[in-house]
């Protein structure tokens, strides 16, 4: 819709990186109110923040690489190239990275690994909701063809150049959907958090939640890549199956536990 927010003689600003840069600052300030309510340390938990930030780019990229593997061995020039360089990358991949360098992160400074986790949720769910605001504005990820009332239309030529979205054929506005259904995950979270609960079941509700959101919406999504396993389901909705079931998992076993409360 809007991929260059921006022109200053030759120089041009993506409006995708700016709402992503907004959508970073926004969750790391909800985060760091919320450590500072469950009695631990903000700067250490701000400074986690940013290191999962850096994390989630760095695994995003990479899961995008490995998800399109045979394309990139095909056009291995592809790998750097501007639209690539670009692109946002698979959230999952980013989601992945950031709690692997999250857990060695809180390790070594001793962070209550779940209460951490905790406070965590509702600033990814705010901010993932603004980021697919800038999915939107560059094109990428767009949804299958539709006739359905509400259908979007790109029609900006440097929209196709940069992601390839069609032009001109009413699809599936994938980003609004899933940017509305974490605007309502972050609510839902940011109303649940200060209430009695066992450390680890914000995150956990937020993992069933968002799996449960994105594999439905991965169903009118395009993708060039065909399913693994041959079967109806995409890489994303096998992740999204998974980190449902354990994060159900977990609550389910710690409901009953003694419960925290962020203040």
């Amino acid at each position: 819709m809007l991929p260059r927010l921006f022109h200053i003689g030759s120089y041009s600003q993506a409006t995708y990186g700016v709402l992503v840069a907004i959508a970073f600052l926004v969750a790391l300030s909800v985060v760091a109110r919320l450590a500072r309510r469950a009695g631990l340390n903000s700067d250490q938990v701000v400074n986690l923040g940013i290191l999962c930030g850096l994390s989630a780019i760095v695994g995003a990229k990479l899961m995008m690489y490995l998800i399109d593997i045979p394309y990139y061995v095909q056009n291995p020039g592809e790998i750097f190239s501007l639209s690539t360089l670009q692109a946002g990358g698979v959230f999952y991949g980013g989601l992945i990275a950031a709690l692997i360098a999250s857990t060695v992160y809180m390790r070594r400074h001793r962070l209550p690994p779940l209460l951490t986790a905790d406070v965590f949720a509702p600033g990814i769910a705010l901010g993932h909701s603004i980021g697919r605001l800038g999915c939107f504005a560059a094109g990428c990820c767009w949804g299958r063809p539709t006739s359905l009332p509400w259908g979007v239309t790109f029609t900006n030529p440097i929209a196709h150049e940069l992601v390839g979205v069609p032009l001109d054929i009413k699809l599936h506005p994938t980003q609004l959907y899933e940017s509305a259904a974490e605007l309502i995950i972050f609510a839902i979270l940011y109303w649940r958090i200060p209430r009695p609960h066992a450390p680890g079941a914000i995150i956990s509700l937020y993992l069933i939640l968002y799996s449960a959101v994105r594999f439905l919406v991965e169903f009118v999504r395009y993708h060039e890549q065909a399913n693994p396993f041959g079967g109806p389901f995409n890489t994303s909705q096998w992740i999204s199956l998974f980190l449902a079931a354990l994060g159900a998992a977990y609550f389910l076993r710690r409901t009953h536990s003694v419960p925290a409360v962020v203040h």
